[in-house]
């Protein structure tokens, strides 16, 4: 029996990169799969139909995570669709970067509603029926950034440790429950958000990682998939970088 057999997982901004990594890799170990998608239907489509040949059901809901209602919707028709969510996954995330001298308010604001509201939203809309079934794992992707700061993304930054308070805070409130909460803190991914940076600055960012690489999706995948699955039934409140030593 594969880990997940049977359980239903929602993945916020699946589409690409990180979250296209963690639907295949929850479906691949047996868990049906709603996810979100902002703008691509054509991506959410090819993902759909790679998640299907897997075995499992797999819907894509075009939803915008930053919205309080827009997230109450999804959570009913996930839930009408699929009769139970078991798994969370908060990756919907974006980047405004810019030094604080010229970091507009709407830099500000775009980044804290997308990368820090998103997670109240969907959190706030599980919780009831995870109560109901006495089970769950909420699983929200945070950043190295979010621990050790970095120049020039202080609102990046701001939003991604405000992820590991909200995860922390949580985690005590359910875990009466049977939920769990964590919180995994990717370092450099190789992502198409990574694709603009120059060699010269990858080769001098990875001289500062102990294991001399960027990493890729899937090792923060795999993670996801621990936090998902009974394998971590006793880690609560915790917060996994997945960075190669670069925070340590």
């Amino acid at each position: 029996m594969k880990l997940l057999e049977g359980k239903t997982a929602l993945v916020t901004g699946a589409s690409r990169g990180i979250g296209e990594a963690i639907a295949k890799k929850l479906a691949e170990s047996g868990a049906n799969i709603a996810f979100t998608y902002l703008s691509s239907a054509e991506k959410a489509m090819a993902l759909e139909n790679a998640l299907h040949a897997t075995g499992v059901k797999a819907i894509g809901y075009k939803s915008d995570a930053s919205s309080f209602a827009e997230a109450e919707k999804l959570v009913g028709n996930v839930l009408m669709e699929f009769q139970t969510i078991d798994i969370v996954v908060n990756n919907a995330g974006i980047t405004r970067d810019n030094l604080i001298l010229r970091m507009s308010e709407q830099q500000w604001d775009e980044i804290m509603t997308t990368n820090l509201k998103s997670v109240f939203n969907i959190s706030k809309n599980v919780v009831k029926p995870m109560m109901k079934q006495r089970s769950g794992s909420i699983i929200n992707l945070s950043s190295i950034v979010g621990i050790t700061g970095n120049a020039g993304q202080t609102n990046y930054a701001a939003s991604k440790a405000g992820v590991i308070g909200f995860t922390k805070s949580l985690a005590k409130e359910l875990g009466s429950r049977n939920i769990r909460c964590n919180a995994i803190a990717p370092g450099f991914i190789e992502t198409d958000m990574t694709h603009g940076i120059s060699e010269e600055m990858k080769e001098q960012f990875k001289k500062n990682i102990p294991l001399g690489r960027y990493g890729s999706a899937e090792e923060v995948a795999k993670v996801v998939l621990f936090l998902a699955s009974d394998l971590s039934s006793y880690v609560n409140g915790q917060v996994i970088s997945v960075c190669g030593g670069l925070n340590t």
